[in-house]
């Protein structure tokens, strides 16, 4: 790839693996810690005069509920229900809150599955985030959502199903917050809401935990900010905060209920309609997870196999340029020949570069942030120019870094990744991430949108 994506931001897509990793095991499945207990069974027998009047099925101290009202059922059937204590796998992107409990109807003709039943369970972990109850779906080998309510005040959830025979677990979503605060803003002037987690156009229920009114919103906006407000569910337009809560109050508790939730990508809250994985789906080449803290491999696909390197060789040089401790607002002259070195690897139009004139001055921030930003090209080997090697010097300590660090199978010949003689293996990269992000500069790039500064000789304004 000659114009290649902002190289820091790469850092925060394998720090973000390595957060989801703390979840995985060897395969990157889910898997639940294995526990002593065996598995608890559960058996009551409905004859017709019982399914007649309609049976509330009741098991493991009422944690797992069927509600099997009249016309339900229309022959006399065994109920089976087991809480399992066995090894399961779960989705690895979602929390299990309850315990996993599996019922089935022995008779299978007694049950029409064109009417669905209400099913209640327990849960036994808090959560603020929106919850609901999952099946696991042999078909799609996956878990898949059923229709939820949750009675938070209560630990239960209610969810309407329409199998003889499910494997259930009530599971947390760490997309929606759905319990915490809401406060209000002047915009359409409507029943709407502005969410950071539902998609426009969905529809919530929004209660007043503390007089328990509710009011339905319609998402329209984007907001608030939760790095800024952690606890805030929505912000409700002031029309609809008043049908709730006086607007003197400022700030109000609520909870929210899905009525109905616009998809994205075909996924409903990162859930696709397959149902949510054990596994976490990586197609690339080349990859692998570690414990940021330990460095243990937890999984690996094709971890030592050597591949190009691409941009992220620019991190490498930024890292090996600032261990040379320079002045971050020493100025300097930009030289056309610069980025003749880039033409050896791609043509003009395809490197991406900052364009700039022979002579134009900066400063070495500039330059920096350049780099990492906005992958220029051109503004690594200014960089390398200023350091006070020779370019060979420089790119022979790149590779003396690499192989301290212990990313052995790393081996850089220039310093951009415009070469694809770059390469280095998924697993040195791992260690090479960790090494460069310690650095408050690369951290800093690594979450800028982008780059504007002023050439001091010009006064020209250039965007990276």
């Amino acid at each position: 790839m000659l114009k290649q994506s902002q190289p820091a931001k790469a850092i925060i897509i394998f720090l973000l693996i390595l957060t989801l990793a703390a979840m995985a095991g060897d395969f990157v499945y889910a898997v639940e810690t294995p526990e002593t207990a065996p598995n608890q069974s559960y058996f009551i027998n409905l004859d017709k005069q019982t399914i007649a009047k309609g049976y509330t099925v009741s098991s493991f101290n009422d944690a797992l509920k069927l509600s099997l009202v009249p016309g339900i059922l229309s022959e006399s059937t065994g109920v089976d229900a087991v809480l399992l204590n066995e090894t399961i796998d779960v989705p690895w992107q979602l929390e299990k809150i309850s315990k996993i409990y599996q019922f089935e109807f022995r008779n299978k003709s007694a049950y029409d599955n064109k009417k669905p039943f209400y099913i209640q369970m327990s849960y036994d972990k808090a959560s603020n985030y929106y919850k609901q109850v999952f099946y696991y779906d042999k078909n799609y080998s996956s878990w898949r959502p059923l229709p939820t309510v949750d009675y938070p005040d209560k630990s239960y959830v209610r969810s309407l199903i329409h199998l003889p025979f499910a494997r259930l677990a009530v599971f947390a979503n760490p997309e929606a917050l759905v319990i915490g605060q809401a406060s209000w803003y002047k915009y359409k002037g409507g029943l709407f809401a502005a969410s950071p987690d539902f998609p426009k156009d969905s529809k919530l229920r929004v209660y007043n935990t503390a007089n328990n009114k509710f009011v339905d919103v319609v998402i329209n906006d984007f907001g608030p900010e939760r790095k800024l407000h952690p606890n805030r569910v929505i912000d409700l337009d002031k029309i609809a905060f008043q049908k709730i809560a006086s607007i003197g109050a400022g700030v109000i508790n609520i909870r929210v209920e899905p009525i109905s939730i616009i998809p994205e990508n075909n996924k409903i809250l990162d859930i696709a309609e397959s149902g949510a994985k054990s596994e976490l789906l990586i197609t690339a080449k080349s990859a692998v997870v570690t414990d940021e803290q330990t460095g243990e491999i937890l999984w690996q696909k094709n971890a030592t196999s050597t591949l190009p390197l691409a941009s992220l060789t620019k991190l490498v040089a930024v890292k090996v340029f600032l261990d040379t401790r320079p002045t971050l607002n020493s100025q300097v002259a930009y030289s056309l020949k610069d980025e003749e070195y880039n033409y050896e690897y791609a043509n003009k139009w395809e490197s991406a570069r900052l364009k700039l004139q022979d002579g134009d001055t900066l400063t070495i921030e500039n330059l920096l942030y350049a780099a990492l930003v906005g992958s220029a090209n051109n503004a690594i080997e200014t960089l390398v120019r200023s350091s006070g090697l020779k370019r060979e010097e420089f790119i022979l300590k790149m590779n003396q870094a690499v192989a301290d660090w212990g990313a052995l199978a790393t081996h850089f010949i220039e310093p951009t990744g415009l070469a694809p003689e770059n390469v280095s293996s998924a697993f040195d990269y791992a260690i090479i991430t960790k090494e460069v992000y310690t650095h408050p500069i690369i951290q800093k790039a690594s979450v800028m949108y982008q780059y504007k500064f002023t050439t001091i000789n010009t006064k020209k304004a250039h965007t990276a």
